[in-house]
């Protein structure tokens, strides 16, 4: 149970460093669209693929998500992301 609380903890981090990063100046705006995509699609109640459809519903999930997060990120400079990742760590 601890290392579903450890994950979960995670990923509430990631998000919000996400969102800050999403708000940077310096964020390019490809990079603030792929990754308001990538939250966006997670947050919507509906897939474009419906999950229904054996292996390809599901497949939609793990692939179109961490697809577009990883290209963002690819674009985000590094200070930006290390400065939201420091403002984060400091609320805690």
């Amino acid at each position: 149970m601890g290392v579903l609380r450890e994950t979960a903890q995670r990923l509430k981090t990631e998000f919000a460093v996400y969102r800050l990063a999403l708000g940077h100046p310096h964020t390019p705006w490809l990079a603030r669209i792929l990754l308001g995509l990538a939250l966006g699609y997670v947050l919507l109640p509906f897939d474009l693929i419906p999950d229904f459809i054996p292996v390809i519903g599901h497949l939609d999930d793990l692939v179109i998500v961490p697809a577009l997060v990883w290209l963002a990120l690819r674009m985000i400079p590094p200070v930006v992301m290390a400065e939201c990742r420091l403002n984060i760590e400091s609320k805690k």
